[in-house]
């Protein structure tokens, strides 16, 4: 979204940025009512945190950012803390895009850890395939559906002549989704030596 302040692009990449934040933020929401309604305890961690490392939900104590904990970051128990945290990092992304927005390796450099960020999305889920050696719960068509999507999309870059970041990463993206998919073949025509893990319903790529 602010490497387009620096460097413009064709706006249909713009909306495509902000409806995926949005249904991101969706999901994240999603998510996290369900995590916490499974979890057992009633302890609370929070994006802003309290003197102790865990305050309870219902008798919630004042907060401070200064006593913010590294240890629960991304594992809050609310989805206003994860709001929170997404409205700090565009505040302070933002001034300093204000700054630098001068600065074309500033700008350049910007654009490519955006672009990079979203292309690296499967990665953990392609991770943890790899440490289950399994893709059990893993719906093909689902994975065949990431990798259509950012085949058609890389391509759209490319005939359009997008910022170099967009096709570069595009195309790492699919390398991903096919890697992901040869997982899918390989587990499943090859079993591998079972690995205990906790079962996860959703993908990581969704989260």
């Amino acid at each position: 979204f602010f490497f387009r302040f620096g460097r413009r692009f064709e706006s249909p990449l713009l909306w495509q940025s902000i409806i995926m934040i949005i249904t991101m933020l969706l999901m994240l929401k999603l998510c996290t009512e369900v995590r916490v309604s499974n979890e057992l305890n009633i302890k609370r961690r929070s994006f802003a945190a309290t003197d102790s490392k865990d305050e309870e939900i219902k008798a919630p104590p004042k907060r401070s950012y200064l006593d913010f904990d590294l240890n629960y970051f991304w594992h809050w128990s609310k989805f206003t803390d994860y709001v929170q945290c997404v409205l700090t990092f565009t505040c302070v992304t933002g001034y300093i895009t204000y700054l630098w927005l001068d600065s074309s390796l500033f700008v350049e450099t910007l654009g490519f850890l955006a672009v990079f960020t979203e292309a690296m999305l499967g990665v953990p889920q392609l991770y943890r395939n790899y440490q289950n050696r399994s893709t059990e719960g893993m719906s093909v068509k689902m994975v065949l559906m990431w990798t259509s999507g950012d085949t058609f999309k890389t391509v759209y870059f490319i005939l359009n002549q997008a910022p170099f970041q967009f096709s570069v990463c595009g195309l790492l993206q699919v390398f991903v989704d096919i890697a992901i998919l040869l997982q899918v073949y390989l587990y499943s025509y090859y079993p591998q030596k079972p690995v205990s893990h906790t079962a996860h319903p959703a993908s990581t790529k969704a989260l």
